[in-house]
């Protein structure tokens, strides 16, 4: 009788939540992981280390036990591949005749490529993509053997899903089709579409600042590429070289084809089919790395559930907690501070399991929290651990993922990314009602986000997860403030403690994961892809 009371008590307090306060404690986390003194908190660095220490320390604060080790920290070790400036070169050759490629302006070269030269012919595949599901093959009647594919990173006109889309859109899919037709490497034109990569980012990936690099003179300082370590983990194996095309290079590329890089970005923002076909320069690289070898650790928690039956199946909630360190200046701030990015998503982190804490609240199955390294650079931490799990991989039932959800306004709709995709989607409609607030899917497909954080790895591995943004409605203020802010901010040193932020909003969102959390742990069944779902094919 006392147990159900204190329950009911708790229950009574958790109605009656203080946003203002509670969005001043999840603040308060942002302030210490944004600080300038963590220097952005780069996979590896010394701030990354203090951001490790600190949710560590708040794991241990709120009587959480490391998860399936002795540890808070599951070590992750890393290659990192650095092109030598002024021993690496990039040329188009046409009619026998070489024409020097500038970096940063021409082309960008990237270190990914595992081959020191490389001399090919390139073809243009259009959007590169193969979705056998929509009987859609860009590569079909293509002679690709031995030869570079230029391809427009957009998911194109494809009649399929957003989240079909996204998947085979994937770098590691795009690759895999490549690859079985027999091109040897890529160059890759951004989507027009799509805002461009801020100061910070890899022009080549879209991802951090550290995924790629420029080599030759007058370029930025070159950034290595970051690697998994276990060979078996790397998803571009194979691939001999890696170039993004800017606008500013596309038309060298093009010419003597028959066909211009303004009429190709023409097609592509109105969404329209491309067209493929043999282009008339080989591309000719020559490149020249270091290696080094580097430590970083996703940092594991867990709160033991309290069913005998249920508690060795485990629920994920997952943040990354690197952001891009120190980059190249924007109006002299090199400090890549990552306070939304994903500062906030931790700091949830830390907030939902301090709710659980304070409640009293028990959970039939186990929550796992866990913060990841290496999202910037390909969501590598959430890829060590959905293939090293320090529990049972076959026993987690669920992943809810945060990556900048941007609380930037009041909190009337909430989007969901994976909404339709799974039995989770029922669960976070039931808990965003209690809050009063709608659901939505993503505003945004062609964006690609379902696959492009840390959720995706535990997709591969089968199991069902989600992924949030703050929504909005077509056309109202809210769409512009977070356009605005992907425009401006996004990736950029303006990221910092110095944004306007709605603390209160993003505590009521913690509210809803807590009480999302809470009903995936004690529902009796398991969360289930749904029959029609594509992703349902990697259910284990």
């Amino acid at each position: 009788m006392k147990k159900t009371l204190l329950i009911l008590i708790a229950a009574a307090s958790l109605s009656a939540a203080d946003y203002a306060a509670e969005g001043k404690l999840w603040w308060a986390h942002i302030q210490f992981l944004a600080d300038d003194k963590l220097e952005g908190r780069n996979t590896g660095s010394e701030g990354y280390r203090k951001a490790v220490a600190y949710v560590a320390s708040q794991f241990d604060k709120l009587g959480l036990k490391p998860a399936g080790t002795s540890s808070w920290e599951q070590p992750v070790k890393f290659e990192t591949r650095s092109l030598v400036a002024d021993q690496s070169s990039m040329s188009l050759v046409h009619d026998g005749e070489s024409e020097p490629l500038t970096p940063g302006r021409d082309a960008t070269l990237s270190s990914r490529g595992e081959a020191e030269q490389v001399s090919a012919a390139m073809v243009f595949v259009g959007y590169g993509l193969v979705i056998p599901e929509a009987g859609y093959n860009d590569l079909v009647g293509l002679d690709l053997h031995g030869k570079v594919a230029v391809y427009v990173n957009a998911p194109g006109p494809v009649q399929a899903s957003g989240n079909v889309k996204s998947h085979y859109s994937s770098g590691v899919e795009r690759w895999a089709a490549l690859r079985a037709a027999g091109a040897i490497g890529t160059a890759t034109i951004a989507n027009p579409r799509v805002p461009a990569p801020g100061a910070g980012q890899d022009a080549s990936t879209g991802r951090g600042a550290r995924g790629g690099a420029q080599a030759g003179a007058g370029a930025p300082p070159a950034q290595p590429t970051v690697m998994l370590a276990e060979s078996a983990l790397r998803e571009t194996a194979g691939m001999q070289v890696s170039v993004a095309i800017p606008r500013s290079g596309g038309e060298k590329f093009f010419a003597g084809s028959g066909h211009t890089y303004e009429e190709i970005m023409k097609l592509v923002t109105d969404n329209q089919p491309l067209p493929t076909f043999p282009l008339t320069a080989s591309l000719q690289v020559k490149t020249a790395f270091t290696t080094s070898t580097m430590e970083a650790s996703n940092v594991v928690a867990i709160m033991p559930g309290s069913d005998p039956k249920l508690k060795n199946e485990y629920v994920v909630f997952s943040a990354h907690l690197d952001h891009l360190g120190i980059g190249r200046p924007v109006n002299g701030d090199p400090l890549y501070n990552g306070a939304m990015d994903n500062a906030s998503g931790v700091a949830s982190v830390l907030e939902v399991a301090r709710l659980f804490h304070d409640s009293g609240v028990k959970p039939k199955r186990s929550l796992i929290f866990l913060t990841v390294t290496g999202e910037e650079k390909g969501e590598l931490g959430s890829r060590y651990f959905a293939a090293h799990p320090t529990v049972p991989v076959k026993q987690i039932v669920a992943d809810i993922n945060l990556d900048m959800f941007l609380p930037l306004y009041k909190l009337k709709v909430l989007e969901v990314q994976g909404l339709v995709e799974s039995s989770l989607g029922d669960i976070v409609r039931e808990a965003a009602k209690e809050e009063g607030v709608n659901v939505q899917t993503d505003r945004e497909p062609d964006q690609n986000r379902f696959i492009r954080s840390d959720q995706y790895s535990f997709i591969r591995r089968g199991v069902p997860a989600l992924a949030f943004k703050f929504g909005y409605e077509f056309g109202s203020p809210e769409e512009k403030i977070r356009q605005d802010w992907v425009r401006t901010i996004y990736h950029r040193p303006a990221d910092d403690l110095n944004q306007p932020v709605d603390m209160e909003s993003a505590a009521r969102f913690d509210r809803i994961i807590f009480s999302l959390m809470k009903r995936v742990a004690d529902d009796p069944a398991k969360p289930h892809w749904k029959d029609d779902s594509f992703f349902s094919r990697f259910a284990k």
